[in-house]
């Protein structure tokens, strides 16, 4: 009973207490509490003035890069580019031609039954560029995801031949045909598929522009000029540059034709049969069965004659001793492509080009009886030697289509603004100045830091230029623009603190920092945005140099590193290699165009101020 007492008495107090305090305060707040309040933090907007200033590269150095460029495009209302490639050739040490080397060996006198002349003679030979292809295949149900209905269901079918594609692919069927082996019976009642092969692979090919089937005069020239790695001019202490303008051809370094007719472009796997039966597989005619498979790529014969005198009738001289021997032997070749039927440029992959010479020589068979020699006989065999792709580089010449460029150029000289921003891979770009008031950038920017903001997102938005382009046919707008610091090449802070992924499309990674194509309510090509919050608050919070900034299209963001060129005011700058790398173009309304209505460009910043 005392316990109950306590406890009632002690509940009772602490009631009492409660009550007493909150009689006291019925408006209690934490003081400073009015900091929270919804009036006193707004979010606001403001459009910053950007402005354009058109430029263009004369030329620019095209060499070490991970492509080479070939055709003919024409872009509406940009120009008309035109691409060759020069390039230096590399060979093996001390090559053996046959089974044993021509001076060290037939010539000299053995007891070695097996040293005779070999007589090695080219049989044929084929320059090979492959093109740039992908076999991506995301539910890894052996139907690429460029061909796949469904690149995401293994279980779609494609060929809608009532056969789920990976069952086809496990069944060593064709996922892309309802008969695979061509019979007239479907797959999905065929009880007999075994002609078809089901090795054969199907690709799809990257970075070819314009019409595929276009035909064109392909011509592959003898390259009678020294390709030095390293500059002359600076007895030899700097790699040596090749640009855009340099044509060898023109400048009459060239010698033998080994190359010159129509021809045109073949995107099939290549695929080369045995070319003996093996007399131990009696029930298997190998003849018929693949030996070798090669991706798509350009493939033309070269002249017999030349590489017979060029390279096998020099075996086990000094022309193989070294590269550089050889390269002054050999120099090189000059692939040109002219009179084209319509548009077609491609970015071929030079780093795995060659020259694939086949020739046969004389071996001797001694039938396995090595001390007997009445029964050996002269046999006839074939192989096959390579030389590789050394240096190179890409012709490119230009031939503007527009006067308005022109017009926009002169005025960049005067340093005004431009009404439109050309962009191409030709070498047409712009530079961008943020919060240029009168020629004056500072101005402005100490008014807005003496301001209380906090930056939330700042956005670079371009408009295109639909008065200029043809959005029915946007397939020659870049799928992505860069935009980096003119002065030194360099990368904006933005794109170099972008982490984000995206692994299901081609070029998206960063995609937060954008400079993405974007389309309307009608999918039609509308504009380019770029988010440069982090820059916009260096400017203003922290008092960064307010840089001039350039803008170009990108063939890939793993190609933002620098090459040299030089502009048409004939200053030597740092330009990014991704905008060689793409041939397309856009025309975008620039900071001066009198239909700012719809669209324009401008700098939107959004900010929280107290």
């Amino acid at each position: 009973m005392y316990f109950l007492r306590m406890l009632n008495h002690r509940v009772s107090l602490v009631l009492l207490l409660l009550f007493v305090f909150l009689s006291c305060d019925k408006e209690y707040h934490s003081a400073g509490s009015e900091l929270l309040l919804a009036t006193a933090l707004q979010s606001k907007s403001y459009d910053a003035p950007v402005y354009s200033y058109q430029s263009k590269v004369n030329y620019f150095q095209t060499d070490g890069l991970p492509l080479a460029q070939l055709g003919k495009i024409e872009l509406p209302g940009l120009g008309i580019t035109e691409a060759g490639i020069t390039a230096r050739l590399t060979a093996s040490v001390n090559p053996i031609f046959g089974r044993y080397s021509q001076t060290k060996e037939e010539d000299e006198e053995d007891d070695n039954i097996e040293l005779i002349n070999e007589r090695e003679t080219v049989t044929q030979v084929y320059l090979e560029i492959p093109f740039f292809n992908n076999t991506d295949d995301k539910d890894r149900d052996g139907v690429i995801d460029a061909l796949d209905l469904d690149p995401e269901d293994q279980d779609s079918d494609t060929d809608g031949d009532g056969v789920s594609d990976i069952i086809e692919t496990r069944s060593n069927l064709n996922p892309l045909s309802p008969d695979s082996d061509g019979d007239g019976i479907l797959d999905d009642v065929d009880q007999d598929n075994k002609t078809y092969d089901h090795q054969n692979r199907t690709y799809e090919i990257d970075s070819i522009y314009g019409n595929r089937e276009s035909l064109f005069d392909l011509k592959v020239y003898e390259l009678k000029y020294f390709l030095s790695d390293y500059d002359p001019a600076t007895d030899f202490e700097k790699k040596s540059q090749f640009f855009s303008n340099t044509d060898f051809f023109e400048r009459g370094f060239y010698g033998a034709t080994l190359h010159d007719a129509r021809y045109q472009l073949n995107f099939d796997e290549l695929r080369f049969n045995f070319d003996e039966d093996d007399p131990e597989t009696e029930d298997v005619d190998e003849r018929d069965k693949v030996e070798t498979r090669l991706t798509p790529r350009i493939r033309v014969p070269l002249n017999v004659d030349f590489f017979q005198e060029k390279i096998l009738d020099q075996e086990g001289s000094l022309v193989f001793s070294d590269n550089e021997s050889f390269s002054h032997h050999f120099r090189g070749v000059i692939i040109k492509a002219e009179n084209f039927d319509d548009d077609l440029y491609m970015l071929l992959d030079i780093r795995n080009a060659s020259i694939r010479i086949e020739y046969e020589y004389d071996r001797v068979n001694t039938n396995q009886t090595s001390d007997d020699t009445s029964d050996d006989t002269i046999e006839r065999e074939a192989k096959t030697y390579t030389l590789g792709f050394g240096t190179n580089f890409s012709t490119i010449k230009n031939k503007e289509t527009n006067s308005q460029i022109e017009q926009e150029l002169l005025a960049a000289r005067e340093q005004t603004p431009s009404e439109n921003i050309y962009l191409s891979g030709n070498g047409l770009f712009s530079k961008l100045k943020l919060f240029e008031q009168d020629h004056d950038e500072n101005r402005l920017l100490n008014q807005l830091r003496e301001n209380r903001w906090v930056i939330n997102e700042a956005n670079l938005v371009l408009y295109i230029n639909a008065d200029q382009h043809s959005l029915s046919n946007p397939s020659y707008f870049p799928d992505r623009l860069y935009l980096y610091k003119y002065d030194n090449g360099s990368p904006l802070s933005d794109f170099s603190i972008d982490n984000s992924v995206n692994n299901l499309q081609k070029n998206r990674d960063k995609y937060v920092y954008g400079g993405i194509l974007e389309r309307d309510d009608n999918d039609r090509p509308f504009r380019y945005k770029f988010r440069i919050t982090d820059h916009v608050n260096r400017l203003i919070r922290n008092d960064s140099t307010n840089v001039t900034l350039g803008l170009v299209p990108t063939g890939g963001l793993a190609t933002i590193y620098s090459k040299k060129a030089e502009t048409f005011t004939q200053e030597l700058i740092n330009y990014p290699a991704t905008a060689i790398l793409n041939p397309k173009g856009v025309i975008l309304y620039g900071s001066e165009s009198p239909i700012q209505s719809q669209g324009g460009i401008k700098l939107e910043i959004f900010y929280t101020e107290y």
